[in-house]
């Protein structure tokens, strides 16, 4: 690993253009990491779980043929959350590479891993709403055999999301990491945020690996989701309001 040292005078650190400042691009970040919180928890927890019946096809048939529309904007809103996630991956690469821009890099690498799984993911619910929507050639199955079918799609939707959650944590992991190294931003949020990655990877271990995990994901969702939506509306509400305004001028490589 070698170390590069940028001069203070360098015009890049100094003058940076108004619109690549080290404080416009926090505020942005700011902006989509509130984006990305809402459109998840809309998507998520307010449409999906509301619609998708576990274990029960023909709930789940009846919800979906009723508000299929609404399940529509569930997946708009997780290619908004993805397009956002995108963008700000790019952008606390930038803003963290003088920390250590190998990790940095690699942050950004999971992140876009995430959107990458969670954006092919979305092919799960396509084809769920295509079972239900009655097309002609499915006329060999019975409906309830189509219902059956739709669930199946729609499980390995949530399953395909839990294991997107593994890169997402490593992101977040190494994000925390770097803001608590930085100097330029506050360390409890980088601790903050640890923490939320470490909620993230052991909820998804735990599907993984636990045979009994639906006996205990009310705890794993509580244990998981409380400190991973303090730390993360904390962080981008701290990038809006306060912004970066100062960098280290030494980057790690």
């Amino acid at each position: 690993m070698s170390t590069n040292t940028y001069p203070i005078e360098s015009p890049a650190l100094m003058n940076p253009s108004p619109d690549t400042s080290p404080h416009r691009m926090a505020r942005l970040a700011g902006v989509l990491y509130l984006v990305i919180i809402v459109a998840g928890i809309f998507a998520q927890m307010f449409v999906r779980s509301s619609l998708i019946v576990p274990g029960d096809a023909s709930a789940t048939a009846q919800n979906i043929i009723a508000s299929e529309g609404l399940l529509r904007l569930s997946i708009a809103g997780d290619l908004v959350m993805i397009m956002s996630d995108i963008a700000i991956g790019l952008i606390f690469y930038v803003l963290l590479k003088p920390v250590n821009n190998t990790l940095a890099l690699l942050a950004t690498f999971f992140r876009l891993a995430q959107a990458t799984a969670l954006g092919i993911n979305l092919l799960n619910l396509f084809l769920g709403i295509k079972l239900l929507g009655g097309a002609g050639f499915m006329g060999a199955f019975s409906q309830a055999q189509l219902n059956a079918l739709a669930l199946t799609f729609f499980e390995a939707h949530a399953t395909g999301y839990t294991l997107s959650m593994v890169f997402f944590g490593l992101s977040i992991l190494i994000l925390g990491y770097l803001v608590f190294k930085s100097g330029y931003l506050p360390k409890v949020l980088g601790g903050m945020l640890v923490v939320a990655a470490c909620g993230y990877l052991t909820d998804s271990f735990a599907q993984v690996l636990m045979v009994n995990y639906a006996d205990y994901a009310s705890i794993f969702s509580l244990v998981v989701f409380m400190p991973a939506f303090i730390a993360e509306l904390a962080f981008g509400l701290w990038l809006l309001v306060k912004g970066v305004k100062a960098r280290p001028a030494t980057q790690a490589v």
